[in-house]
């Protein structure tokens, strides 16, 4: 039924013009629609991230977007710790060493954005 149509991933943000902001400059994102009031739509690799506002912005206690970056890893979370991002760190998982947690030949990353919605960066291993 849904497996030859795409999806895009969806966050809900409490303020849009702090959410544009974040996602365009901090992230690096491109702004592809916002036409719609209280709606922005960014563009990601070949995918969308609709960014909303609503009143329960930042509830989810679980990753909101992923993204698979591979072997630029290192380079963006560096890019994203200059912007001033902030990291998570759980010490369950693996080693975490400049930002990145090592664990199983993954390299994981999370932070938040502005209302607490849970990003990661990932480069899983190589399946060669």
């Amino acid at each position: 039924m849904l497996k030859d149509w795409n999806s895009s991933a969806i966050v809900a943000v409490s303020g849009i013009a702090r959410a544009r902001r974040f996602y365009s400059q901090v992230l690096g994102l491109e702004l592809v629609e916002e036409e719609m009031d209280g709606v922005m739509v960014f563009r990601t690799g070949a995918t969308q991230l609709v960014v909303y506002r609503s009143d329960t912005a930042g509830t989810n206690r679980a990753n909101a977007v992923v993204w698979d970056v591979g072997d630029d890893i290192e380079a963006i979370v560096a890019d994203l710790a200059a912007r001033g991002v902030v990291f998570e760190h759980y010490p369950e998982i693996g080693a975490f060493r400049d930002n990145i947690h090592h664990a199983d030949g993954m390299k994981l990353v999370w932070f938040r954005d502005p209302d607490g919605n849970i990003l990661h960066v990932n480069k899983m291993p190589d399946t060669d």
